[in-house]
C-alpha cells in the first residue's frame, strides 16, 4: 500500500489565517556521556537527545518533540495551545513509537465571563476516560471553587510503575469524537481531521485540493494523508478532471485504458511518480519528498528542515530529516531520523555534530562530532 507525502513533519502541525505571519522555531540538546570503566563501546556510551519543533501561526503554536536515547526512538508527543475567541485551549497528545501506541490525549480550556472563571479539562487513556469541570470566583469576601469530576483513571500502586491503567471501557457514555481543523501551510490549504475512539487515537487526515500541474489546466490532483497506528501513514492521490464546455459535440470523456479496434481512444497513460512541496518559514527552509518508485528496502519519502539564514554568532547551519519507509514497524512508518549541525566559531575554526538513529533496528547507528582548523 503506497504511502505518502502532505503534512507535515510527524513533527509540524499548523492552523491559522492565510495573512498571519508564521515561524517555524525549535531546539536539538543533545547529551552523550562516555563510561570508560566499560568493557565495550555500547556499554561505554549513552545518549540522551531532544529534538523539539514549533510552527506558530496567529495565536497558535504546535509542537513535536521526539526524545532519543542509545536504544533508539524512545518518545513521541504532539501539542497546541492559543486563543480561539475568548477561550484559551491547550492539547497534549503522546505515543509510545515502539509499541507502536496510544499512550494519552488531554484537552484543557478555559474561560471568563462577568468575573468567574470556568475550565474543563478532558483526559483520554486507551479505553478509560474523565472529565473535570471547574468554576470558580468571588464576591466580597466569598471565595467559590467548584469541581466537578466525570469518569475515572486508575493508577499503579506507589512504587510500581506509576501511570494509568485501562479501566472496564469508555465512560460517560462516550464513543468518540472527530476535529477538523483548516489551515495554511507553505503554499496550500490543508484541512486536517483528527479522530478518536474509545481505545484512544484512531487517526489523522492532511487533506488539500486542487494541486496544479504545469500546461495541464484540465487536470489538477486532490491529495491526503492518513496517519494511524495500524497502517502507519497512507496516501491518496485523486485526479479531478476539467475539460471545459462541450461545443457542438457531445464527448463521452473517461480516464480510459487501452483498447483495440472498436475500442475507446486512449491517449495514453499519465504517471505520477512522486509529489514533493519546499517553502521558507522564516529562517527555515521546509521540504517534503515522496518518490512512489523506491523500492521497499528504500526510504520512500522524507521531510526536512534546515536553516537558510546565519546565525548571530556567525555561519550557523543544521537541517533536519525524517526518513519513512513502506511498511515501517514504527510509529507512523518512521525509519530514520538524521541531524546535522555546523557552527563556524572563529574565523579559522568550525564546529560540527550530527547523528542518526536507524528507528527500524531501535539503536541510534553514527554519532559525529568534529572540527576544521585553519591557520
Amino acid at each position: 500500500m503506497k504511502r505518502a507525502l502532505v503534512l507535515s513533519l510527524i513533527c509540524v502541525l499548523g492552523l491559522g489565517f492565510s495573512s498571519l505571519a508564521a515561524s517555524l522555531t525549535g531546539f536539538w540538546d543533545t547529551d552523550v556521556t562516555i563510561d570508560p570503566q566499560q568493557t565495550s563501546f555500547a556499554a561505554a556510551l549513552s545518549l540522551t537527545s531532544t529534538i523539539s519543533v514549533t510552527y506558530t501561526v496567529g495565536d497558535w503554536a504546535f509542537t513535536s518533540v521526539t526524545g532519543l536515547t542509545e536504544d533508539g526512538w524512545a518518545s513521541q508527543a504532539f501539542s497546541a495551545g492559543g486563543v480561539l475567541g475568548a477561550f484559551s485551549i491547550s492539547s497534549g497528545l503522546v505515543f509510545d513509537p515502539n509499541v507502536p501506541e496510544f499512550s494519552s490525549w488531554y484537552v484543557d480550556t478555559s474561560v471568563s465571563i462577568a468575573g468567574v472563571s470556568f475550565g474543563a479539562v478532558f483526559t483520554l487513556y486507551p479505553e478509560d476516560v474523565k472529565l473535570v469541570l471547574s468554576a470558580d470566583g468571588s464576591a466580597g469576601d466569598v471565595v467559590i471553587d467548584v469541581d466537578v469530576t466525570f469518569g475515572h483513571v486508575t493508577y499503579i500502586a506507589a512504587g510500581a510503575e506509576g501511570g494509568p491503567v485501562a479501566g472496564d471501557g469508555c465512560d460517560l457514555d462516550w464513543a468518540g469524537i472527530s476535529i477538523g481543523i483548516d489551515f495554511p501551510f507553505c503554499c496550500a490549504d490543508i484541512a486536517a481531521t483528527l479522530v478518536f475512539d474509545c481505545s484512544g487515537f484512531d487517526s489523522i487526515t492532511f487533506a488539500t485540493t486542487g494541486i496544479a500541474i504545469p500546461n495541464l489546466p484540465w487536470l489538477t490532483l486532490n491529495a491526503s494523508v492518513k496517519f494511524d497506528l495500524i497502517d502507519g501513514k497512507t496516501v491518496t492521490l485523486s485526479p479531478v478532471l476539467d475539460f471545459g464546455d462541450i461545443v457542438c459535440f457531445d464527448l463521452d470523456i473517461d480516464w480510459g485504458s487501452d483498447g483495440g479496434v472498436n475500442a475507446p481512444l486512449v491517449f495514453s497513460d499519465l504517471v505520477i511518480n512522486g509529489i514533493s512541496l519546499e517553502c521558507d518559514i522564516g529562517a527555515v527552509t521546509f521540504t517534503g519528498v515522496t518518490d512512489f518508485t523506491a523500492a521497499e528496502d528504500e526510504y520512500f519519502e522524507w521531510y526536512t528542515i534546515e536553516t537558510n539564514d546565519d546565525g548571530c554568532c556567525g555561519p550557523f547551519s543544521f537541517d533536519l530529516g525524517f526518513y519513512f519507509l513502506e511498511g515501517g514497524a514504527k510509529l507512523f512508518d518512521i525509519a530514520l531520523i538524521d541531524a546535522n549541525m555546523e557552527l563556524q566559531i572563529a574565523s579559522q575554526f568550525t564546529f560540527n555534530m550530527g547523528l542518526k538513529v536507524n528507528v527500524q533496528t531501535e539503536a541510534f547507528t553514527q554519532w559525529t562530532v568534529g572540527f576544521y582548523v585553519t591557520w
